[in-house]
């Protein structure tokens, strides 16, 4: 089969412009110059160099191969780096240290060394969690470093008779509690560790330990629920426990009642004491009543959702969760002159009489050092 003819497009069979008419179109007069458009440009001839010696090529040095051989071909080579293109390692490895030392300061080798030991150990399982589900090194270096900036930083907390707290052995710390978000608590987890290198294990409500998530950091932090038998359990090994008396009744009350304490129930938390003749330090806490301003609540909608409350702050729901920043008041705690209960006997416990005057005794000092604290203070977020 013989070679076709190629014609094209457009042409309408015939081969050159694609109008298929000899003279070009106004169109495309249009288009071209005036010398075009005038007629006098013409086709230049093609000017041909005329052919001369043939030149020897220059001179190229010639890389030896591997072998100490000239490399083949007589054409210049470039080293290995320049042929492929990339960072060395060491160049990368000089660039992390570099930048390590930047974030984490001359000390980043043995910080990195700690991490990676603290991830092995989580990975293998080579860690210790108390019969409560307290795992001290996760409330360490996440939870308490978590929360040290936003005391330091934000609420600028300022710790007042922290001597006050036992260097060893079980102590029942009672404080009051506000806040429409138990934020208080936290903080007081956070500040005693700093202060003292102790744990606080606070007794939770129900609630807490019902919530997704919330429940399984609660344990991890060292909270337990709020019941006499884990009170006493927790207090004879030891432990310094932290407990709110007034309850959700303390953080969801309005802001026209804020700094005036609720009922301490029925005085579980001194019969927890009296038991175990450990002492009872009394905490007032400053601060925390402004930061979420609770002016309304919605109890139907809490009644659905089984909830103490719905907060209605001047800011939530009104900004989304923009009004969930919590406001950055001015902090104060201070620890009050221990209780002690080791000079009852061991059946004081039951005599609701004594139960009732100690826990109004606690009830009125940290009231009382409420008051005081709230004269002393020039300003809500100074």
């Amino acid at each position: 089969m013989g070679d076709a003819e190629v014609i094209p497009i457009g042409t309408r069979g015939r081969p050159g412009r694609g109008t298929g008419q000899d003279k070009p179109s106004s169109a495309a007069r249009s288009l071209a110059g005036p010398t075009a458009r005038n007629g006098s440009a013409k086709s230049a001839p093609r000017k041909v160099a005329p052919p001369s010696a043939p030149q020897d090529p220059p001179a190229t040095e010639v890389e030896p191969t591997s072998a100490g051989a000239p490399a083949s071909g007589g054409t210049s080579s470039t080293t290995a780096t320049d042929r492929t293109p990339g960072i060395p390692v060491t160049d990368w490895l000089s660039a992390f240290a570099h930048g390590a030392r930047e974030v984490f300061g001359e000390a980043w080798e043995p910080r990195l060394a700690e991490f990676l030991a603290f991830l092995r150990r989580r990975l293998t399982g080579d860690y210790v969690v108390d019969e409560y589900g307290f795992d001290p090194e996760v409330t360490e270096r996440f939870l308490i470093a978590s929360l040290r900036p936003i005391a330091e930083k934000w609420f600028r907390i300022e710790v007042r008779g922290i001597e006050n707290i036992p260097t060893e052995g079980g102590a029942l710390v009672v404080s009051n509690h506000s806040g429409t978000i138990p934020v208080d608590g936290l903080m007081t987890m956070a500040s005693i560790h700093d202060q003292t290198g102790r744990f606080l294990r606070p007794l939770g409500a129900d609630l807490v330990f019902k919530l997704p998530l919330v429940s399984e950091m609660a344990r991890k932090a060292g909270a337990t629920l709020a019941c006499n038998e884990d009170a006493e359990r927790m207090l004879r090994g030891g432990e310094l426990v932290g407990v709110w008396p007034e309850g959700f009744k303390g953080i969801g009350k309005p802001y026209a009642d804020r700094y005036k304490l609720q009922r301490f129930g029925r005085g579980g938390f001194v019969g927890a004491a009296l038991r175990t003749g450990v002492p009872i330090v009394p905490l007032s806490v400053v601060g925390a009543e402004e930061i979420y301003p609770l002016v309304g609540n919605v109890p139907s909608l809490a009644r659905l959702l089984g909830v103490p409350y719905i907060p209605i702050t001047p800011f939530f729901p009104l900004l989304g969760p923009l009004g969930l920043v919590p406001l950055p008041s001015k902090w104060i705690l201070e620890f009050g002159e221990p209780i002690r209960t080791d000079e009852y006997d061991e059946h004081a416990a039951e005599d609701p009489m004594l139960v009732f005057n100690v826990t109004d005794q606690v009830r009125e000092t940290i009231q009382q050092t409420l008051y005081q604290l709230l004269m002393q203070r020039t300003s809500v977020f100074r």
